[in-house]
């Protein structure tokens, strides 16, 4: 990053960005998530620092481990996918979920991080429209 940031001035944007995250490390232990009250896919406090899979239902994990294996061996830097998820009094709602591998400036393999943002709206964006219009 370039520039600092105050601890106040971080958590404040981590608690702005318009998506959710989560931060595994390279054990694949949760490290950290952000938006706790706001959670599309809600953990609870005791989750921090233990296996990321005690956090996805059965269904996914198969593909979850999968992701993580390729990160770890360098095949993969990134997954992508989107679900229909039924939220209480909006219906269902498209979310986008993606993994992104994290690694040090050697290239080694740090951890992940699962990014987690409902793109209902933005789907219906059309045409333009310029700042402060």
């Amino acid at each position: 990053m370039i520039g600092n940031l105050t601890g106040d001035v971080l958590q404040a944007l981590l608690d702005t960005v318009p998506f959710e995250f989560s931060v595994l490390d390279e054990n694949d232990k949760v490290l950290a998530w952000n938006k706790h009250a706001t959670r599309l896919f809600k953990r609870p406090l005791g989750v921090v620092g233990r296996d990321v899979r005690d956090c996805h239902p059965k269904k996914s994990l198969e593909k979850v481990e999968k992701i993580l294996q390729e990160m770890k061996k360098g095949e993969r830097e990134k997954a992508r996918f989107w679900i229909d998820l039924p939220l209480e009094g909006k219906g269902k709602q498209k979310i986008l979920i993606e993994y992104y591998a994290l690694r040090g400036k050697s290239g080694k393999y740090l951890g992940c991080l699962e990014v987690t943002q409902n793109i209902t709206d933005i789907q219906k964006i059309k045409g333009q429209k310029r700042l402060l219009d």
